[in-house]
């Protein structure tokens, strides 16, 4: 009896996370090596399994749409997350102070997260309709001459996606603050006001310098969400004025489902996926390296 319960003890665990693990190796990381191969395949309208090379991703840079798509990314990714960083660390910092009504104004910042980038880019699509929403609620209000029309303006129109990706994912990172904020020692910040720190002193030299994990994992968060973005920018401007919001995620599935192009959108994919690991490896590396120096 003793050695079956070793013996359970030893491969019960494997075998309970072995469908899971199957599941991963099959639909995540087999179907991230299908795509990296029929980026180098003759794929065109159905898969090609005849090796091309490099073509697709020659084809893919001498495409001006591509580079459109990659700077529309910098020009959405960048203001997206830097302001989510800095609104969801002060609205943070706000709740940290114990103030009334916490709870429902915890609620109110994370609802947002719950509805889906879909829902979020119809809503906002309908708030910045010149024609409907804020432009003509302001006019009602009695300013004729108040004009918003970033959702039909080629050059604003990527931040009117950064408007709506911030009003849903601010919460979030509000979240991730608070939940760190909450694991500070509090007698830490005791001994500093004893000292006479003021308030303003303590997040900036001592409370915010001990979020550098939060810092790190939302930043990865963000980062993600802003390179896969696709459902919400369809949804707001549809990639539109012309190629004015078009970000990778939105060339990829044009080019593989509405082009016939399924190499070059794999290729597309592939240089997505690029970009995120380029993100993830030095942030991964400046966490390590941090933590080891902390040690």
């Amino acid at each position: 009896m003793t050695r079956l319960s070793r013996l359970a003890d030893r491969w019960l665990p494997k075998l309970v996370l072995a469908p899971t693990v199957l599941a991963a190796l099959v639909f995540i990381y087999g179907f991230i090596g299908l795509t990296g191969y029929l980026s180098l395949s003759e794929s065109r309208l159905m898969p090609n399994f005849d090796f091309a090379g490099i073509e697709r991703y020659a084809e893919l840079f001498d495409l001006e749409r591509w580079w459109t798509a990659a700077a529309n990314l910098a020009r959405f990714g960048l203001p997206f997350i830097g302001i989510c960083l800095i609104l969801g660390l002060l609205l943070a910092v706000l709740l940290d102070q114990k103030i009334r009504a916490e709870g429902a104004l915890r609620a109110i910042y994370l609802y947002p997260m719950a509805l889906s980038f879909i829902v979020t880019g119809a809503a906002w699509k309908w708030i910045l309709n010149p024609g409907l929403g804020l432009e003509k609620l302001v006019q009602g209000w009695g300013f004729p001459g108040f004009s918003f029309d970033w959702l039909v303006d080629p050059d604003m129109a990527i931040y009117t996606v950064v408007i709506a990706g911030v009003w849903q994912s601010s919460g979030f990172v509000m979240a991730l603050f608070l939940a760190g904020l909450r694991g500070v020692d509090p007698s830490i910040i005791q001994a500093a006001q004893v000292d006479g720190a003021s308030l303003a002193t303590i997040y900036r030299r001592i409370v915010i310098p001990s979020l550098r994990p939060v810092f790190f994992s939302a930043l990865l968060i963000l980062a993600h969400i802003a390179i896969k973005s696709f459902d919400l920018v369809m949804a707001l401007t549809a990639g539109g004025p012309g190629t004015a919001s078009t970000v990778p995620a939105v060339f990829m599935y044009q080019y593989a489902f509405s082009r016939g192009q399924l190499g070059l959108g794999a290729a597309s994919s592939m240089m997505m996926l690029a970009t995120v690991v380029a993100v993830l490896v030095p942030l991964m590396y400046l966490e390590t390296k941090g933590a080891r120096h902390g040690r």
